[in-house]
Formats: C-alpha cells, structure tokens, sequence
C-alpha cells in the first residue's frame, strides 16, 4: 500500500509539467551563461535573464516574445550608444530616449504589415530595458561597446531559449493547443473587422 502510493506520487511527479518547465528552464539557463561566458562577455547573466524571459512566455509564445525581445533589444542598445555617445548620460537625455523609443516602434508598426504585430508594447518595454542598461547603468567602457555587449548576451540567451524549444519541446495537451489556435484564429479576426473598420472611415 504503501509502495503503490509512493510509485503514484513519483509517477505523477514526474509526468507534471511545472517540473517539466522547470527542468527545461534551469537547463536552458545555464547553458546560456555558460555560453556567454566562453564567448569572454563579463556580464553573462544578462542571457540567462533573456532565457528566462522566453522560457517563461505563455504556451505557444515563445517564438514571438524572442522576435520582441530581440527587435527591442536591437532599438534600445542602438538608441543607447546613440544618445550616451553624442549627448551624454543624463536623466533627460534618457527620457528623450524612452520617448523616441516609443515613436520609432509605433511609426515602424505602422510602416510594415509584417511589424505592425512585432513592435507592439512588448517590443517597446524591451527596447526601453535595453536603454536603461546602457544609459544608466554607470560604467567606464564607452556606450557602444556596452550597447554590443548587452545585445550579444540578450542574443545569445534568445537563441539558447529557442535551441531549447527544439530540442526538448515542452509538451502541450492537444485541448491547450486547441485553445492557443482558438485563440489566435479569434483575434486575427478582429485584427481583420478593426483595419476594415478603420479603412471604412
């Protein structure tokens, strides 16, 4: 009796999904400090943090959080070396980043079908994360080899998060998977009824 329940309780332990999902996070973690490191940047745990950040998206998101993570990676440590190079690492300098950061992702959402769903506020939250680290972060290296710093790590934790899904995908239910289409064919229809709605006006 006591045996069966023991196999029971380390059978369901094994088959549950938050240790699954745990497991494959501390895996993908690891390996990307580890990468970071053996490719000689200091600051490694800004790709287990960018790892962690794509391991830890909704079911069937990971794919499109990384493509955010990386377009706003790209514009912040750009805006960064950009605006610390030429004017300084003020407070205002700063905010007239995180303004302009704001207007390039919606103007480039507008520019492009394609970008219109890539650089929403998820794209724009990590191009300002990517400022912050730049700008105020004090440190004596110039601001654009900080900028190429901060976007290999993020990069290297990006890939190393999306190698992870390939090699040990996380396995969903077929009724969860049901519900992720579901869910995307209802509002990419809505997305459709909105811009008729609007070409209409």
């Amino acid at each position: 009796m006591m045996a069966t329940r023991f196999r029971n309780w380390l059978r369901s332990g094994l088959t549950n999904p938050m240790l699954k999902l745990s497991a494959r996070t501390a895996v993908a973690t690891v390996a990307a400090v580890l990468v970071a490191r053996l490719s000689g940047l200091v600051e490694s745990y800004w790709a287990a943090i960018a790892t962690l950040i794509v391991m830890q998206s909704a079911l069937g998101t990971s794919l499109p959080v990384a493509g955010r993570e990386f377009l706003g990676t790209a514009l912040g440590v750009s805006m960064g070396a950009v605006l610390a190079g030429n004017f300084g690492r003020g407070v205002l300098t700063f905010g007239a980043g995180i303004f302009l950061l704001g207007l390039i992702c919606g103007a480039l959402g507008y520019a492009h079908p394609y970008l219109r769903n890539r650089l929403d506020r998820t794209a724009y939250r990590y191009a300002g994360i990517a400022l912050i680290i730049v700008m105020l972060i004090p440190r004596p290296d110039p601001a654009w080899l900080i900028a190429v710093h901060r976007f290999s790590e993020v990069s290297i934790g990006i890939v190393v998060a999306v190698a992870m899904s390939v090699v040990w995908p996380e396995r969903e239910s077929v009724k969860v998977m049901d519900k992720v289409r579901r869910d995307a064919y209802d509002a990419r229809a809505v997305n459709e009824q909105l811009i008729t709605v609007g070409n209409d006006d």
